[in-house]
């Protein structure tokens, strides 16, 4: 399913085959937690601007609408109209996020929804039958993410028991993907590595998930409050234990810096709420730094976000026009920007995939690296 085209130093082009089509890699995936984008941008908009994978959250869609009304309705896919592929989160990260609405067991994670309240159990099985009735391209291992700052003796309990679901997953999986009332029979199973930022446990995690031979591999519980160079660090021990022909995930990552350092460190998928999350509150990302369209300076500029872009809104509206739209609380300033941003990040892939073919991703690296550290200060909040 996975196969290597070229690689430069660490960094990989690739191209993952799967029942809903083919994925370049490396790739950023755009994240629509509650099947949708947030910023009003439509499936057809996904398609514009050059999205290959849409995410969204397995525990957000159970809450609501449900996932029986999803699979009675021809599945995630269909719902939503999108025929590309669609990676769903396991609910895992619930268990991160939602750390005083939950009680982790061995069987499973008690929850208490974030929306009424009501009870809500998820353990290995459940969560592979939620995105089985989703029908998702690729459905994600239930795993728990312990805080980076938890300390070592619960971090090694948590990858343990991580371990132990992710066996469990994999039966589940294998099982519904034989049952005769499955909507895709062909749903893939990425693994997760955990371990904080303690090398030991991560690599150790790592060779133990590898020999599972899952479809692919993701490191996660990075990005979620650790410096950048601990991620990196953590990033140069574990990838090089994770197999080499399978696609390897970096779960909620990041910044335009962040995915450069990480493709240089053999990651090819990406995905955060960043760019849409930024763009709702005004700030675009161009080759040249940060825009923050909120400032007065804006307000009679005629140039487009950025000049030479062909994204939806460059092509056609102002700096100025976009400025008093997210002034007056317009919702089409809101969507313009988010559209614009991930324009900019499914562009970069595209450049990052060229650099690669071509052998000469360290000096694009480089160069973009130049243009886009000015962002950083767009990157305090973890996605």
């Amino acid at each position: 399913m996975y196969e290597l085209i070229k690689k430069d130093g660490l960094a990989r082009r690739g191209r993952f085959r799967t029942v809903h089509g083919v994925i370049e890699t490396p790739v950023f995936m755009n994240v629509g937690t509650a099947a949708a984008i947030k910023g009003a941008v439509s499936t057809r908009d996904l398609q514009e601007i050059g999205t290959q994978v849409e995410l969204s959250n397995t525990y957000h869609l159970h809450v609501r609408p449900g996932d029986q009304v999803i699979k009675k309705l021809g599945g995630l896919h269909k719902f939503m109209v999108w025929d590309k592929p669609i990676l769903t989160d396991s609910g895992g990260f619930q268990v991160f996020s939602l750390a005083g609405l939950r009680k982790i067991k061995e069987e499973g994670v008690y929850f208490q929804s974030h929306i009424d309240g009501r009870k809500i159990f998820m353990g290995p099985e459940e969560s592979m039958q939620i995105q089985s009735n989703l029908a998702s391209t690729i459905a994600m291992a239930f795993d728990e993410c312990p805080s980076s700052v938890a300390d070592r003796d619960y971090i090694q309990q948590s990858v343990d028991r991580t371990t132990r679901w992710l066996k469990r997953c994999k039966e589940e999986m294998a099982r519904l993907n034989q049952s005769p009332d499955t909507i895709n029979r062909r749903q893939l199973l990425f693994g997760i590595n955990q371990g904080g930022i303690c090398e030991d446990i991560r690599i150790r995690h790592a060779q133990e998930i590898a020999e599972l031979d899952l479809d692919g591999y993701a490191v996660g519980g990075l990005a979620v409050g650790e410096p950048h160079e601990e991620m990196y660090r953590i990033l140069d021990a574990v990838v090089p234990y994770l197999p080499a022909h399978k696609p390897v995930y970096l779960m909620g990552v990041g910044t335009p810096a962040n995915i450069l350092e990480a493709v240089d460190r053999g990651v090819d998928f990406f995905d955060c709420v960043y760019p849409s999350r930024n763009g709702r509150h005004g700030h675009v990302y161009t080759n040249e730094g940060k825009l923050n369209l909120f400032n007065a300076k804006y307000e009679l500029d005629s140039r487009p976000i950025e000049e030479g872009c062909t994204c939806p809104a460059c092509q056609t509206y102002s700096r100025a026009y976009i400025r008093h739209l997210l002034k007056a609380k317009e919702m089409l300033g809101m969507r313009l920007c988010v559209l614009h941003n991930l324009y900019f990040y499914n562009t970069m892939m595209t450049e990052i995939r060229t650099a690669i073919e071509e052998g000469r991703y360290k000096e694009y690296k480089k160069e973009k690296l130049g243009k886009v550290l000015n962002l950083h200060e767009l990157a305090k909040s973890p996605c």
